[in-house]
């Protein structure tokens, strides 16, 4: 398929979410350490209210797998952003931390959605040869949205007392810029293939691509044979369910814990100017997702994946018992850990959306967000308690059993998908998924 102008609009109507996704998921860190003691939020209430919207996520992408493989990609992908304005909005207002709570998990919910039909419509509009820089732009865009939130936080940290409910009331900038955009986005042509409806396709592929496109043949669709659940873990797919599940995890654990409180992380290994020295570790994530969409072309998707646990792995390790480093070293060692991560994430935008068929694809990508989300809320709620109980060796420490847990799995069980084409990974299922 030759690149049309439509593919620019869905990668910018789909980069934006991205983008609004990681700047709402990154302003609560820095806004939680002003918002505390305003509204009396013991280190608890703190984890509780970090982890809210990782585990909303969990709740939000499980659901709507399935969901997004029955109905469409599109209902979800036109709605979901200007509902989340609407509630990031509502932050503003809050005024304890059981109304910070519901909205963060509702936030978190609507992100969710959001993880999957982003990544699966995106994949399924994309030209094979585009598919690896295009999805792994969602990284920097994520990683930008992130390291953005962050910034802007501290921009706004001078604004007196109330200036958490500002940090939190901006995220929902981002999502009103482009939920307008998505409107115009139609329905996935892979997709109403694989439901029967070709002549559907067939439309939007001449309204959209032009005359001169042929609509993609493909395999009868699953819908109504087996539980989507179910053939994720039929003989057929459980070893690309587990890989999708356990790499996803491992990734976001240490992300979402060490970014979330990088501030008081940095603080806990004694190092002066936290809030500048946590500037730096999220410019590294953009720095690491740009360098991640270039690498994703030259290396193959299995050695990026073992490569990038080993290295983070190492560098966790090295801030464990790094205590007689100097703060540079420790520093420079932070923003490696950042870098390399934040480049591996590309992954979870390209790899991920690879390891299934059209007919299970949200309902994989869903359920592997889903299982990484467990992991990060549960490490996000845990890390701020363990540095008070055990100290921050202790939590790096942990970081380093998973990351190292993540490179064993993919090293047994991860496949390569690199020149993978989504219509030969299609045709297995028409089978019911018994080779």
């Amino acid at each position: 398929m030759p690149v049309r102008l439509f593919h620019l609009r869905v990668a910018v109507a789909s980069t934006g979410g991205v983008f609004a996704d990681g700047f709402g998921l990154g302003i609560i860190g820095i806004s939680l350490s002003f918002a505390a003691p305003r509204l009396g939020l013991d280190v608890v209430w703190v984890g509780l209210l970090g982890a809210a919207s990782l585990a909303g996520l969990f709740a939000g992408s499980l659901l709507t797998g399935p969901l997004a493989d029955g109905i469409g990609r599109r209902p979800i992908y036109a709605s979901n952003m200007a509902i989340a304005a609407l509630l990031s909005l509502l932050q503003f207002w809050a005024t304890s931390g059981a109304q910070l709570l519901f909205l963060r998990l509702a936030i978190g919910f609507l992100l969710g959605t959001d993880y999957v039909v982003c990544k699966a419509l995106l994949t399924e509009f994309l030209p094979r040869r585009l598919r690896g820089r295009v999805l792994g732009q969602l990284s920097i865009a994520w990683a930008g949205g992130y390291a953005c939130a962050y910034a802007t936080g501290f921009a706004l940290s001078g604004m007196g007392p109330g200036a958490w409910r500002w940090m939190l009331l901006v995220s929902a900038v981002p999502c009103l810029l482009f939920a307008p955009l998505r409107i115009t986005i139609p329905e996935s042509p892979v997709w109403l293939v694989a439901r029967g409806r070709s002549e559907r396709a067939t439309r939007i592929i001449r309204a959209r691509l032009g005359i001169d496109i042929q609509t993609p043949v493909a395999a009868p669709g699953i819908a109504g044979h087996k539980g989507r659940w179910r053939l994720l873990c039929s003989p057929r797919w459980r070893v690309r369910t587990l890989v999708g599940c356990i790499f996803f995890t491992c990734q976001v654990i240490p992300y979402f814990a060490v970014g979330t409180f990088v501030t008081q992380v940095m603080l806990a290994l004694h190092l002066n100017g936290a809030y500048y020295g946590g500037l730096l570790y999220n410019l590294a994530l953009v720095g690491g997702a740009v360098a991640g969409v270039i690498a994703v072309d030259f290396i193959s998707r299995r050695s990026f994946l073992i490569g990038s646990f080993g290295i983070t792995a190492v560098m966790a390790l090295l801030l464990s018992v790094g205590h007689h480093l100097a703060a540079t070293e420790l520093v420079i060692a932070f923003a490696i850990f950042a870098g390399v991560l934040s480049a591996a994430s590309n992954l979870c935008y390209v790899y991920l959306p690879e390891l299934f068929p059209t007919d299970l694809r949200a309902s994989g990508i869903g359920l592997s967000v889903a299982a990484s989300r467990i992991g990060s809320a549960i490490g996000t709620f845990l890390l701020p308690v363990v540095v008070a109980a055990y100290g921050i060796e202790t939590a790096l420490g942990a970081c380093v059993v998973v990351l190292f847990t993540g490179a064993l799995v993919s090293y047994i069980w991860a496949p390569e998908t690199r020149y993978l084409s989504l219509a030969a990974l299609d045709r297995p299922v028409a089978d019911g998924g018994s080779r």
